[in-house]
């Protein structure tokens, strides 16, 4: 793979890159052989008048997050719509709690197993994925219902919450959204803990499956096509309306898009320099999968926090050091 922080300086375009769109790609050595073509932010996107009608307020802390829940319950409203069926939306959650209490190096470190979930972190993040389930936030079935399955749910009116990228901004910020709750739609980021480790403007901010480039093929011609390809692309893309991985472009907004999609678009012009990584993204593969199931399985109540912990902790023990040797 060919070194592409170097590539990109000597083709005269590393400086116009999004610091957070370059770290996000980046490896566990801080070098970077990826080229960022997306720039996403993921924030719980609301329907305000449903808050209204439960008499709840966006929760300032994820703790809050279950009893604002249960007030959504009461009032006979589902309160997050989660597609569980391909399971990495239920994954984002688990990296929450570490994220706001310590930082990103957690999941560094678990995911080696020089963490472990039966630490005070991660069974921070245990109990509090327990108490989601506990707290019923999620739609009846939701392991068995998929990403259209949830996006349907939200944008009907029928949940309250919804967490998802920048990329469902045609959705959930122009005028195909039902006219029935289109006014009542906002996001928050995500909330914070109490001394927490990351600052309030620090989240899931990714810029997708980056693009390598074989070092052992790469020649003048291939050297060329990428400068012309890639001091075209961010001026293209951005003029469909989506965020940029650079800062010299500016996104065009719809011309069918409400107030919401601007203040979106917006919220990349405060952020922070820490990213909490998706964890798919970050564990070896068995360890990921088994995650993802028992996660179901733990917020379902199907099994304890306790064998939770003691799966997972076995089961990255077991597959870690042979992937990250």
């Amino acid at each position: 793979m060919l070194d592409v922080e170097k590539l990109l300086k000597d083709i005269g375009g590393y400086g116009d890159y999004r610091a957070n769109a370059l770290d996000y790609q980046r490896f566990d050595d801080g070098s970077l052989h990826m080229i960022p073509f997306q720039f996403e932010l993921e924030f719980f996107w609301y329907n305000k008048s449903l808050f209204q009608r439960a008499g709840v307020a966006v929760p300032k802390t994820l703790d809050d997050l279950p009893t604002t829940c249960r007030a959504l319950r009461a009032a006979g409203i589902t309160p997050i719509a989660v597609d569980g069926k391909d399971q990495w939306p239920l994954e984002r959650y688990v990296a929450y709690q570490p994220f706001r209490a310590t930082g990103p190096d957690y999941v560094q470190e678990l995911k080696r197993g020089e963490a472990r979930f039966g630490d005070v972190t991660g069974q921070r993040t245990v109990a509090w994925m327990s108490a989601l389930g506990e707290a019923d936030c999620f739609q009846e079935g939701f392991s068995a219902q998929g990403y259209a399955d949830a996006q349907n749910l939200f944008t009907s009116g029928k949940a309250a919450m919804y967490n998802i990228g920048t990329w469902e901004l045609p959705s959930l910020a122009t005028d195909d959204l039902d006219t029935a709750v289109r006014d009542d739609i906002d996001f928050f980021t995500l909330p914070t803990v109490p001394n927490a480790a990351t600052a309030a403007n620090e989240y899931v901010v990714s810029s997708g499956i980056g693009m390598a480039v074989n070092s052992t093929t790469f020649d003048p011609l291939v050297r060329d096509f990428l400068e012309f390809a890639l001091a075209r692309y961010p001026s293209e893309y951005a003029a469909t309306g989506a965020l940029s991985p650079t800062t010299n472009v500016t996104t065009t907004i719809p011309a069918n898009a409400t107030p919401l999609y601007r203040k979106a678009i917006d919220q990349a012009n405060d952020l922070g320099t820490n990213l909490a990584m998706p964890w798919d993204t970050q564990l070896d593969p068995t360890s990921n999968t088994r995650l993802q199931q028992e996660l179901v399985l733990l917020v379902q109540g199907d099994i304890t926090p306790a064998e939770f912990t003691s799966t997972m902790d076995e089961t990255i023990a077991r597959n870690a050091p042979k992937f990250f040797e």
